[in-house]
């Protein structure tokens, strides 16, 4: 009994102490999980291209092997409260969603003083564009584009698709738009963050998602944790309200037990067959670009 009691004291600790370092190292630790329990999941990297001059503009493009094409195409925009983050430790999301029958695109942008507003907006709808012209390239129906990303990246997302005059000239219409943990109503800005790339160049309430709801708005998937005191849930409540009110259409899911990195780690191994946010995100993918059939992964 006091072996158990050994062996389950270690397994408590080394589960808290997983749990900080991917608090505290973030996406590349979980990238590392995701990579060694649940394997490569037949995903190949086709490219590695720049989309500015910028090192941070770039995209990182994936496809499951041996899919029927035209795919569908995921573009994923990662968080870091517009400060740090860096696509290359978000494989797993392509790990994730590739095998269910999309083209994954990992978007990077400029950060801290290079990314202050709206230059992470320029370059997520720069990268947007770049990756429906791509797109054919590497097997991707330009025509079918689904925009997703976690805290910062989802108010990047949101706010291309919402605001009309970043995509509006460039013949890109996003299918749908998935927003995890996202902040869409935060002005005045009252923290570190949202004054360092906001109020310091002057942004007002023009910046914020919810004051962009429209009638003609892509279809939404927003999806927030109650426990999320970072970024706290009444950021999608409000937008979805507001959405709903204008007669877009939009899905809010809450989970009660999540905090705000929790949607981002359920789409990461061993975590994502626990939680149904992954089903979720695909879901959702898939009827907004008429997906019928996934793609059937091997994991090795």
């Amino acid at each position: 009994m006091k072996i158990l009691a050994g062996l389950a004291v270690i397994l408590l600790l080394a589960g808290a102490a997983l749990l900080l370092a991917i608090r505290n190292n973030g996406p590349a630790v979980l990238d590392a999980i995701d990579r060694l329990t649940g394997g490569t999941r037949d995903v190949t990297l086709v490219a590695k291209t720049p989309y500015g001059a910028h090192p941070a503009q770039k995209l990182r493009i994936y496809s499951p092997r041996n899919a029927d094409t035209p795919l569908p195409v995921l573009l994923f925009v990662h968080g870091g409260s517009w400060r740090w983050g860096d696509p290359d430790d978000y494989n797993f999301i392509a790990r994730s969603l590739a095998p269910e029958g999309f083209l994954v695109v990992l978007a990077g942008y400029r950060l801290g003083e290079d990314g202050r507003y709206p230059a992470m907006l320029e370059d997520t709808a720069a990268a947007i564009v770049e990756t429906a012209h791509l797109a054919p390239r590497y097997g991707g129906d330009p025509t079918r584009i689904v925009l997703a990303g976690h805290s910062a990246g989802a108010y990047n997302v949101v706010q291309v698709a919402l605001e009309e005059r970043w995509l509006a000239s460039s013949g890109v219409v996003p299918g749908g738009v998935i927003g995890l943990a996202g902040p869409y109503d935060f002005y005045p800005f009252d923290s570190e963050s949202t004054r360092a790339g906001f109020g310091s160049v002057g942004a007002g309430a023009e910046s914020q998602p919810v004051n962009h709801a429209r009638s003609d708005a892509p279809p939404m998937l927003l999806i927030h944790g109650e426990r999320d005191t970072l970024v706290k849930p009444r950021n999608t409540r409000a937008l979805a309200r507001t959405l709903a009110k204008e007669g877009a259409p939009v899905e809010a899911l809450y989970y009660e037990n999540l905090d705000h990195n929790a949607p981002l780690v359920s789409l990461a191994s061993p975590w994502r067959g626990s939680r149904d946010v992954h089903d979720a995100v695909v879901a959702f993918a898939r009827r907004v670009t008429e997906v019928s059939v996934p793609v059937q992964a091997e994991t090795p």
